[in-house]
């Protein structure tokens, strides 16, 4: 919506609370509600300020050392969240409350570089140069409890109650057990002003995914911040949970395949040429052979967390090997589509991904390949789980070890931002290499 029209209904007495966020480094929605009558009167012209540390705690808020932009030596300064306007729009599943996307920008000025939608933006500028712009659609699974929130945390996340029983893939039966709460998600997120497309059923107990349509990548982005935090707090309105956590159990895990392609200033596929072997432009080649040649090297911004690389299983659907082919969902990058339609799908993020870094890191990759004119090998066929190719890193230390070396990585985003984030996997490995499993009593109270 214009912010005429927010004026507006703040002024009848129909919006209240206006919701000033952003994405912070682990994903998640954060910021602050204002009142609606000092959004009107300073907020909107002037932002909203917030504690820099937001950028630079653990998961649970911690505050942890080791971070360039914020520590207790520099006092825990301020940032600002300016609102960005294009993204304004209601929440239906919040009475009276209306949201909008901030950029963050420190109080004596200049851009938080390590901010997500920052490093985003950077990304999408180098395009820009070149007369590109980038679309991008995610696909986010999840899985349904019929637990709440606040019992799922009192059981330590042991014993819940899955929404379904069985593989509900496809399944319609089943996934009318959970109807009620699809429907008021998709009909919220519609109301926020997506695209709804539908939602389908997976392969694992009380897994499903709603599926939105495709749009530049900043919106996309923003929309899968908004769509994460929406279904969970309209969850929590049905006396339910979900999780999007990369591998919650065994059993197949929570993917955000990512897809992306390319268009020039005039909207032309510059990915497509049909007087080219299977339709692919020499561009696109190349961008691919791009992210074969980094996706090594950026692993690190597809899967952020430990339990990300739980989920990198051999024929599970989730990729293990370096390899694309054509329609070829056994391979960590998939080209489909013709024409307009023809992109390639990043296959390695999980649920648990930060969205805003996996796609800055495609179009890193994908220009690295484009700028050094990168062949690109024949694509796979058959299994590649069982192929001889490259693998991608099995654990958050390799990750984190392989952006750190890679020249790559600094070229692209910078040592600030590589610095940051590299911290962030030092802190999460930390706390998990410290912590006693339930894995570890098991195997060990008696028996060992």
């Amino acid at each position: 919506m214009e912010q005429a029209e927010l004026d507006a209904l703040v002024a009848a007495g129909q919006i209240d609370t206006v919701i000033v966020a952003f994405t912070d480094m682990q994903g998640r929605l954060t910021g602050k509600r204002v009142a609606a009558r000092l959004w009107v009167e300073e907020v909107a012209a002037h932002g909203a300020e917030c504690c820099n540390y937001l950028l630079a705690v653990d998961v649970d808020m911690n505050t942890v050392s080791g971070y360039a932009m914020s520590s207790w030596e520099s006092g825990y300064g301020d940032m600002v969240m300016m609102p960005d306007f294009d993204t304004l729009r209601l929440l239906p599943w919040l009475p009276g409350t209306a949201l909008v996307m901030a950029d963050l920008s420190f109080v004596e000025g200049g851009p938080v570089a390590p901010a997500p939608r920052s490093i985003l933006r950077t990304q999408l500028d180098r395009l820009a140069q070149r007369g590109l712009e980038a679309f991008i659609g995610t696909e986010l699974e999840f899985m349904v409890f019929d637990d709440t929130f606040r019992d799922a945390w009192a059981a330590g996340y042991r014993g819940l109650s899955t929404a379904t029983d069985y593989n509900v893939d496809y399944a319609i039966h089943a996934s009318t057990r959970m109807e009620p709460l699809l429907r008021d998600i998709r009909l919220g997120m519609d109301g926020a002003g997506m695209y709804c497309e539908g939602v389908k059923g997976e392969c694992n107990l009380g897994q499903q995914e709603i599926a939105f349509r495709y749009d530049t990548a900043l919106v996309t982005c923003d929309n899968h911040t908004i769509y994460k935090n929406g279904a969970k707090e309209i969850a929590d309105q049905h006396g339910k949970s979900l999780t999007f956590m990369a591998k919650f159990d065994e059993r197949e895990g929570n993917s955000c395949h990512i897809h992306i392609s390319l268009r020039g200033e005039d909207g032309s596929a510059v990915f497509a040429d049909d007087n080219e072997p299977l339709g692919m432009s020499p561009m696109f080649r190349s961008f691919i052979a791009g992210q074969l040649a980094t996706l090594r090297d950026l692993t690190l911004f597809y899967a952020p967390n430990i339990n990300s690389y739980k989920r990198f299983v051999e024929g599970s659907f989730a990729p293990t090997a370096i390899a694309w082919g054509i329609d070829n969902r056994t391979c960590a990058l998939r080209v489909v589509g013709h024409g307009h339609s023809m992109r390639m799908e990043c296959r390695a993020p999980g649920g648990d991904v930060n969205q805003y870094l996996a796609v800055a890191a495609l179009i890193a990759g994908g220009l690295h390949g484009i700028d050094n004119g990168l062949e690109l090998p024949d694509a796979h066929a058959g299994n590649a789980y069982t192929s001889g190719a490259e693998r991608l890193p099995t654990t958050l230390a390799e990750a984190a070890a392989l952006f750190e070396s890679s020249a790559i990585a600094r070229e692209a985003f910078g040592d600030e931002v590589v610095e940051h984030y590299l911290n962030n996997a030092r802190v999460e490995l930390s706390a998990f290499n410290s912590a006693v499993t339930d894995w570890e009593r098991v195997r060990g109270f008696e028996r060992l």
